[in-house]
């Protein structure tokens, strides 16, 4: 008869996390129609132009005039740019919720200092008070933890296995949350920069049309607006462009703390166990 301790069944998968909200598809179309409002009726309201229509030059100094000579290009960039905007209000709102209720460093360092006073229960406590995704892994991980202590069916090297492998399929239900949308915000810094690229030579390619059509003597209007259209994309490519990349790497350096923060509690509770429990 075999003396060999039957093997714990094995865990379920976890659930994966429904992302939930807008679809991002969507919101682009929603944000497209929005910027087409606002160049068409803003921006190209009779008030911003020179004879009351926007046929007319822009009045000096207005600059919804100035944007709206600036051709069937801007509307695109227009939605580049709320698009960049929207997703950068989103993550922070998500970062900051991913983060919890408390400093996250704080955090760290309480837990640390419950689980080498083997106060369990004071560290799930203090689990459920910080939330967020930090929270939520270290949670995990001190549940773990916990029904480990009583379980005599594993050695000490399977359940410090355990242990890593609970910290690892936490931090994978959380880590997708916190980089949705990078993506775009990333594709966003380069094609913003190729559609102002686009709008440029599309206003040079006016500007040096209305040059050669001239015959003898300079159409000096033509010419500055398709000058005007060219240097009113590239403004705008650049700038968006600017923001896309400042917003990625903040969102990215961001989500690196949190993801060390989380790889800092998850290896302390394993080195926690493997000193103080077999």
């Amino acid at each position: 008869m075999s003396t060999q301790q039957p093997k714990p069944a094995a865990k379920p998968a976890a659930p994966q996390k429904k992302s939930g909200g807008i679809p991002a598809g969507l919101i682009l179309v929603i944000l497209f129609v929005i910027a087409l409002l606002i160049f068409q009726f803003i921006m190209g309201d009779g008030s911003h132009f020179e004879g009351g229509t926007n046929e007319g030059h822009p009045i000096p100094g207005d600059y919804f005039g100035i944007v709206y000579k600036g051709g069937v290009i801007v509307p695109v960039l227009m939605t580049c740019f709320l698009t960049a905007l929207t997703f950068s209000i989103e993550r922070l709102v998500t970062i900051g919720k991913a983060k919890g209720t408390g400093d996250v460093n704080a955090f760290v360092r309480g837990i640390q200092a419950a689980l080498d006073k083997d106060d369990v229960e004071g560290a799930l406590k203090a689990c459920e008070k910080q939330k967020g995704s930090v929270g939520n892994v270290t949670l995990s991980a001190v549940k773990k933890y916990k029904q480990l202590i009583s379980d005599g069916s594993l050695d000490k090297e399977q359940k410090l296995a355990a242990l890593s492998k609970e910290v690892e399929e936490a931090t994978s239900l959380e880590l997708p949350m916190l980089e949705k949308n990078l993506t775009i915000i990333a594709t966003l810094a380069s094609v913003s920069t190729l559609l102002g690229l686009l709008g440029t030579v599309v206003g040079m390619i006016k500007a040096f049309s209305a040059l050669g059509n001239s015959g003898g003597s300079t159409d000096a209007s033509a010419l500055a607006n398709g000058i005007s259209e060219a240097l009113v994309n590239t403004a705008l490519g650049i700038g968006t462009s600017a923001i896309c990349i400042i917003a990625y790497n903040v969102f990215t350096s961001k989500i690196d703390e949190l993801t060390y923060s989380i790889d800092e509690i998850g290896l302390s509770v394993n080195q926690n166990y493997a000193t103080h429990h077999n």
